[in-house]
């Protein structure tokens, strides 16, 4: 098996393959907000089914296996999986993209462990992060290096400035409705890595007891304006800022995987 198929990966994200256009900054943006709209974040590979017996299948990084987990399973995944294949489809598509290694920042702002994050860079008039696998808010649209703002369609403003840091070039920052202050997200620099080089810290976070990733499990969706998030207990939608929460049971938890976050992952 082998991940050789971009028309598919197209299809699975919902855009014609013959409307895809060469690369530029309009195809780029479509294909991420195509991505993040269509392709859940989601835990359950690590988690494993939260009300029954069946444990997670774990999380291998190699194109292969992504492809048949993400286009042919049309299951999600967490930042390696997403943006580990959503870099290769760049590729196929010929834009110049490079692999970059970041750090979610924790809510003390110390960036740990290593390499926790994976995004791209891609170069076009001038570079733009560009990223599909980074949760709740989730990037929607390429962003350039030189601080500018840019604001997408659930009322979200992002931006990259300069990192003070001194052991990172960039600063991703986003600034959710209502909020006055920006919130630091994540720092980088621009060194092209390969995809192997996120194995050691990806197998970390699957694994690790003390793991953000190793409790319950975590899946959410972007919609036009927000988006969506369940948990074992709870299903919110969120809207520019507007959010609505209610309690699921087992049973409408299943459902509601399927219905809206398109997870076909019945009981064991």
């Amino acid at each position: 098996m082998a991940a050789t198929d971009p028309e598919a990966y197209l299809a699975r994200i919902g855009l014609d393959p013959s409307a895809v256009e060469p690369p530029g900054l309009e195809t780029l943006e479509s294909l991420q907000r195509a991505h993040v709209t269509a392709v859940p974040f989601e835990t359950l590979a690590v988690t494993g089914d939260p009300f029954g017996s069946r444990d997670g299948e774990g999380v291998t990084l190699t194109l292969p296996h992504l492809y048949e987990k993400v286009v042919e399973r049309e299951r999600g995944g967490f930042c390696f999986e997403l943006n580990g294949l959503f870099g290769w489809l760049l590729a196929e598509l010929g834009f110049d993209a490079d692999r970059i290694a970041a750090q979610m920042l924790s809510d003390d702002g110390d960036p740990r462990p290593p390499a926790n994050h994976h995004a791209h860079l891609v170069s076009l008039d001038r570079p733009y992060v560009v990223d599909v696998g980074c949760g709740i808010p989730t990037m929607r649209r390429p962003l350039p290096l030189d601080g500018s703002v840019r604001a997408d369609t659930a009322g979200v403003e992002w931006r990259v400035v300069e990192s003070d840091r001194p052991d990172a070039a960039y600063l991703t920052q986003c600034r959710s409705p209502g909020d006055d202050e920006w919130a630091d997200r994540y720092v980088f620099d621009a060194t092209p890595r390969k995809l192997s080089y996120f194995e050691a810290t990806c197998d970390h976070l699957a694994t690790a007891p003390e793991s953000s990733f190793t409790g319950d499990p975590t899946v959410s969706i972007a919609s036009e304006r927000g988006h969506l998030k369940l948990s074992p207990e709870t299903f919110s939608r969120s809207e520019r800022g507007d959010r609505h929460e209610r309690e699921v049971d087992v049973e409408e938890w299943y459902d509601l995987l399927e219905s809206e976050f398109g997870v076909e992952y019945g009981p064991a």
